[in-house]
């Protein structure tokens, strides 16, 4: 069984219920979730050893996120205790044309202040064959972009693959500082996963023909992209997921795989969104998936969108879907035909 690593943090999200505002919310909705725990929740449910990293304080709160893990068998046996708090953000679904908006209260977490000695990656690494994790982490602050440099630095150093989703959040840092950071980093990244604006906001390599607000993706724009990315660093895969928004509940949602100097495009599904929150992190997880199968690049890329397109009909951040059902619907079983 192949093992998976994957370092973060896991923030406890609060959501008013349905399509209220946040002005109205008289009730919130209390669930956990993290771009790296989301990703380590569904490998877990495709049978994968999966671990994730961290660090929760030593109270209730924490406890309830490691245990928001341990029920979908994820392995918290590296969580750090210590510290004083959970990061928290507010979730506001958009609804028609009104975006979905997040705010964030995560100063001072737990794994923000954590330090590097906090973290024994030999250990932590012991029999992985992977290493995941994004540009939200590094972001926290520098002393967790040097933690995440140990630890890209040390699986490199044991054979392991490193992959990264750039994942960049400007209530974080800036594209300057970004791209300073990542730009490093990607120096140890193996599999480099993007969505269809990171790659210009973190490197300033954007598509040509482009215009993602009204739903123009220029297919031989990101061709270039990812190469450009690969060029750059030399990734062995790149892979960009093209959204194409038509409103806050319907997008069509595709991807590219840019492998070994080719390029393969996933089929283009018309989604009706119910919780697009981890959507990147479901694609990112079903990327791995796939490789770590061994699965030829067109099934690579067809697993990890699927996986993707069923984690926006689910609330919540994490994709409870088994690999059965992303099969049936990468092999072309989009009806949502009752299952009986």
């Amino acid at each position: 069984m192949s093992k998976v690593v994957t370092f973060g943090e896991i923030m406890l999200r609060l959501a008013p219920e349905g399509y209220y505002r946040i002005v109205q919310a008289e009730k919130y909705v209390a669930t956990y979730g993290g771009g790296e725990a989301n990703v380590s929740v569904s490998l877990a449910n495709y049978g994968l050893d999966s671990k994730f990293v961290s660090k929760l304080p030593k109270n209730e709160i924490g406890q309830a996120g490691v245990n928001s893990l341990r029920k979908f068998g994820v392995d918290t046996s590296d969580i750090v205790r210590g510290g004083n708090r959970v990061g928290i953000y507010y979730l506001e679904k958009g609804a028609s044309q009104r975006p979905s908006k997040v705010i964030y209260d995560r100063a001072g977490s737990s794994i923000a202040e954590a330090v590097k000695e906090d973290f024994d990656w030999d250990k932590i690494f012991e029999g992985a064959d992977w290493f995941h994790f994004t540009g939200i982490t590094p972001a926290l602050g520098d002393n967790i972009a040097e933690i995440c440099m140990e630890a890209v630095k040390k699986a490199k150093e044991k054979g392991i693959t490193v992959s990264c989703d750039l994942n960049y959040r400007n209530k974080l840092w800036s594209k300057e500082k970004a791209g300073q950071v990542m730009g490093e980093l990607c120096k140890y990244v193996d599999v480099c996963i993007a969505n269809e604006e990171d790659a210009g906001d973190v490197f300033g390599i954007k598509a040509a023909n482009t215009d993602v607000t009204s739903g123009q993706v220029n297919h031989e724009g990101y061709k270039d992209v990812a190469k450009q990315l690969a060029d750059r660093f030399g990734f062995s895969k790149v892979a960009i997921t093209l959204r194409s928004s038509i409103s806050a509940n319907d997008n069509k949602w595709a991807a590219m795989l840019f492998d070994e100097g080719n390029y393969y495009f996933s089929k283009n599904y018309l989604m009706h969104i119910v919780d697009r929150v981890g959507g990147g992190d479901s694609f990112g997880a079903g990327l791995i998936y796939s490789c770590l199968q061994n699965m030829e690049p067109q099934q690579i890329i067809e697993f990890a969108v699927a996986a993707s397109c069923l984690k926006h009909s689910i609330e919540g951040d994490f994709n409870m879907v088994t690999v059965d059902e992303v099969m049936k619907l990468a092999g072309g079983d989009a009806s949502g035909r009752v299952q009986r």
